[in-house]
């Protein structure tokens, strides 16, 4: 039920209408039972001229109508005026179904939307490590399946749930008004329907997870295998890749069919228990027919009456299908929504002042997680406002952990991270990023115009800024190229510009946003070496005059920076020139021997 209740809380802001529809639904049911009671007087009265007989003592008001019921002359007249007041009350009655059904469908998307944007929202506010925690596909699946399934819930679940639950209720009163003892019979033995129901619900729940997950695994699959099908055709593992999604995709299959033989099994069992009640109504009332005790029309009411209750008992079976496994969906998109942040802006957070004197690291070391272990190991290193600061090292030794913890990508385990004195833990995330632009080793783009990759950073750029930008990256000659030139969208994550031609717009990005720091993080890793020539040149222009920290395996590309940090396992070994390092530091000369044999 606490679950439940949380799920219901989605439909924070739309309780009006909510609550709307389950009053017009309320109505409804009501109109929907008691259209069926024209078919006593057109029974007994016309059709059989009887008086119309029931057995229990029935309240003032309805004794009378009854009374006069019973004293009219069967005639085509009344036939013609109760088939008109039997037709009046279904028109009504559809009017008010259509009205519920539409604004409980409105509520419905309005819950999906919410909760889609709550879900994006709050992934967008996650820190960097949570990334490193979760798949792609995971947390695409909450966004799109599992939101999906607690759609189901909200629409055709809430709708039944009211529905069938005020329908079940007016028929039990007409089943009492009827014979009293007969019903008290009848709903004594009804609950046995709810003990199947409620064991196949639990284990519906727990199967419900299952599918969401394997679900998941699809989404990471096909996300990975479509955004690297050039590796996969490059490595010639089209049906290894098959296969894994054969087995994925019949894993939910089963899981799945598990799921319908629970859910479509209610069906046949609360029919075969229906057909007991139904043979003991006939025998209870064979001998009150018999004995004129009960009209046949009164009989009939009654034995609408019970069985139409079974019908809504199926779907409410059906519901707490549905709710449970909306419950397990629940779950896991509160495993997102519940989920903190690790790096977050402190409330009272200020404004940070351009750069103006240094960027300082203090006694910082830093760890991923427990299983990780340490990354970096008590470094401290000061970066002058003006200066080129080189970070080199081998694979792994956490350079771009390091670089990664000035925008705040991350915050340090134990010591400070400070701008002109400030520790960027009490400065907003806005004012300290927007003064940094980042180019990395791997180019991010989006499937959108190569102009809107570029003004990413600032959307109000105009056309010409655009373009200088792209000369500068030189870029612009294979953009105007293309077939729309800015306007040409490049397909999902750039598919349709070669590594170099990627990189290109990314490093454009960067000198559109003119920032006063710059971090490059293998900025020319991707291209062929006559770009690099080029971007190089492009790159010592845009560094004049500014803070740069940049990050690269290839030491010919850092040998004028003013300062070269050199990191092994985590710790600062070697600080100082490019001349003095290969004097100093055996692992700089050893890393700059080696590419310098491989490069010549």
């Amino acid at each position: 039920m606490k679950n439940y209740l949380k799920m219901l809380q989605f439909l924070k802001g739309h309780e009006k209408l909510f609550v709307l529809s389950v009053v017009i639904m309320f109505v409804a049911s009501f109109f929907e039972v008691f259209q069926f009671t024209m078919i006593v007087p057109m029974v007994d009265v016309v059709f059989n001229n009887k008086d119309i007989a029931v057995p229990n003592k029935l309240p003032g008001f309805i004794e009378g109508v009854i009374s006069r019921l019973n004293a009219v002359e069967p005639t085509i007249s009344l036939l013609v005026q109760l088939s008109l007041i039997f037709t009046g009350l279904i028109l009504f009655k559809n009017l008010l179904v259509f009205g519920y059904q539409y604004m409980m469908s409105d509520v419905s998307q309005r819950v999906m939307r919410d909760i889609r944007y709550l879900l994006y929202n709050k992934i967008q506010s996650l820190s960097l490590d949570y990334f490193s925690k979760k798949r792609t596909g995971e947390l695409v699946s909450r966004i799109t399946h599992d939101v999906n399934v607690i759609e189901n819930a909200v629409s055709y679940g809430l709708i039944d749930l009211f529905r069938q639950t005020f329908t079940i209720i007016f028929w039990i009163i007409m089943a009492f008004f009827i014979d009293s003892a007969a019903a008290i019979l009848i709903f004594v033995l009804f609950p046995l329907i709810g003990i199947p129901m409620n064991s196949i619900g639990r284990k519906l729940k727990k199967i419900s997870r299952g599918i969401q997950e394997k679900m998941a695994d699809i989404n990471s699959h096909l996300l990975e295998t479509i955004s690297g099908i050039q590796l996969v055709k490059a490595f010639g593992t089209e049906q290894y890749e098959v296969g894994r999604f054969k087995g994925e995709n019949h894993a939910y299959y089963k899981l799945k069919m598990k799921s319908v033989k629970r859910m479509i099994v209610l069906s046949p069992l609360t029919e075969v228990i229906g057909s007991v009640f139904g043979a003991l109504l006939i025998v209870w009332f064979g001998k009150k027919l018999m004995t004129a005790e009960l009209s046949f029309g009164v009989f009939a009411l009654f034995f609408a009456s019970i069985m139409s209750i079974i019908s809504p008992i199926k779907k409410l079976g059906n519901v707490n299908a549905l709710i449970h496994q909306a419950l397990a969906a629940n779950d896991r998109i509160y495993d997102v929504l519940d989920a903190q942040p690790t790096v977050v802006e402190k409330p009272d957070a200020a404004t940070l002042s351009e750069l103006s004197r240094s960027i300082k690291i203090d006694h910082v070391s830093f760890q991923y997680d427990q299983e990780s272990g340490p990354v970096l190991h008590d470094v401290s290193l000061e970066v002058k406002k003006g200066e080129i600061v080189a970070i080199v090292g081998p694979t792994g030794t956490g350079k771009t952990t390091l670089a990664n913890l000035i925008p705040r990508f991350y915050d340090p385990t134990t010591g400070a991270v400070t701008m002109d004195g400030v520790n960027l833990k009490d400065v907003t995330f806005r004012s300290l990023r927007n003064q940094i632009g980042i180019v990395t080793q791997d180019s991010i783009l989006f499937n959108d115009k190569v102009s809107a990759n570029i003004s990413y950073g600032r959307r109000e750029a105009t056309p010409d800024e655009i373009e200088a930008a792209a000369r500068k990256a030189f870029a612009h000659g294979f953009i105007e190229k293309m077939s729309q030139g800015y306007d040409t969208f490049i397909g999902d994550r750039g598919f349709r510009l070669s590594g170099g031609e990627k990189q290109r717009i990314s490093i454009a990005r960067a000198i559109l946003k003119d920032p006063p720091l710059l971090i490059l993080d293998e900025a020319t890793s991707q291209l062929d070496s006559e770009s690099e020539k080029y971007i190089q040149e492009a790159l010592d222009q845009l560094m004049k005059g500014r803070t740069v920290v940049a990050i690269a395996h290839r030491l010919s590309t850092i040998k004028k920076a003013d300062k070269i940090i050199v990191l092994e396992h985590g710790r600062v070994i070697g600080t100082g020139s490019h001349d003095a390092l290969l004097g100093s530091c055996a692992l700089y000369k050893r890393l700059y021997d080696m590419q310098f044999s491989v490069e010549n």
